[in-house]
Formats: structure tokens, C-alpha cells, sequence
């Protein structure tokens, strides 16, 4: 896959991964599934978009989720006082790479938009609606 495609999959399914977690702390299963089933069909679409053969898509649709799946496990060990941040954001979203002051950006920027989801009450987050810090 090319690059572009690799950085809009890991910051779409870091940000996904943010909003699953606000969802399971409501307990909001059904729309947790139903949210990660659209963006599965949504990443199934875009790899055929760009010539992914048949017989491909499958095997990397399976190591999306894959991915997702440990993104999403490492950001909840993060927000729960786990590994920094700063080190998921490296690994996650810059492949082990990034200048620090990038790798801080983007995690000040997910902290951000994590008080934004735990401030947002469930029906206006099932809504698309984000509120306010």
C-alpha cells in the first residue's frame, strides 16, 4: 500500500479508536460493532478503490482490523495510565519514527480530542455531534 495510504489508515483508526473507547465506557456495544463494521467496509472499499486485487483484499482487510484491534488496546492502556502516549503516537502513528516535536503535536492533539469525547454525552456523540472543551 502507498504511504498516503498508511497514514490516512493509522490516523482514521487512531481517531476511531478514541471515539470506541468513549463508546465502551458507556457500555455502547451495538454501536461500537456497528461503527467498526462501517469503517471495515469503508477500508474494504477504499483498498479496492486503488486496484487491490480480490483475491488480496481479504488478507488486508484481516491485518487492518489486526491493527486496529492493537491500536485501539494500546490507547486504552494509555488513557488509563499506562504507556505515554508519546509512545503509542511514535509507534502508532509515525511507524517508530517522528521528530518529538511532531510525535507531541499529534499526542496533545489526541488528548485533546479525548477530554472532547468524555465531555460530549453518548446521544450527541451517536449523533456525529462533538462537544466542546
Amino acid at each position: 500500500m502507498p504511504d498516503t495510504v498508511d497514514g490516512r489508515f493509522d490516523m482514521l483508526s487512531t481517531v476511531l479508536s478514541l471515539f470506541l473507547l468513549r463508546l465502551e465506557e458507556d457500555g455502547a456495544k451495538k454501536e461500537s460493532v456497528m461503527l467498526t463494521e462501517l469503517f471495515i467496509d469503508d477500508m474494504d472499499r477504499s483498498l479496492r478503490e486503488i486496484g487491490v486485487g480480490d483475491f488480496v483484499v481479504g488478507k488486508r482487510v484481516g491485518k487492518l482490523v489486526s491493527a486496529l484491534g492493537g491500536r485501539l488496546g494500546a490507547l486504552r492502556d494509555a488513557f488509563a495510565g499506562g504507556a505515554p502516549l508519546e509512545e503509542i503516537v511514535r509507534r502508532n502513528v509515525f511507524r517508530g519514527g517522528g521528530e518529538d516535536g511532531e510525535v507531541a503535536f499529534v499526542s496533545q492533539g489526541l488528548r485533546a480530542l479525548h477530554r472532547r469525547l468524555a465531555a460530549t454525552e453518548r446521544e450527541h456523540l451517536l449523533r456525529g455531534e462533538l462537544g466542546r472543551e
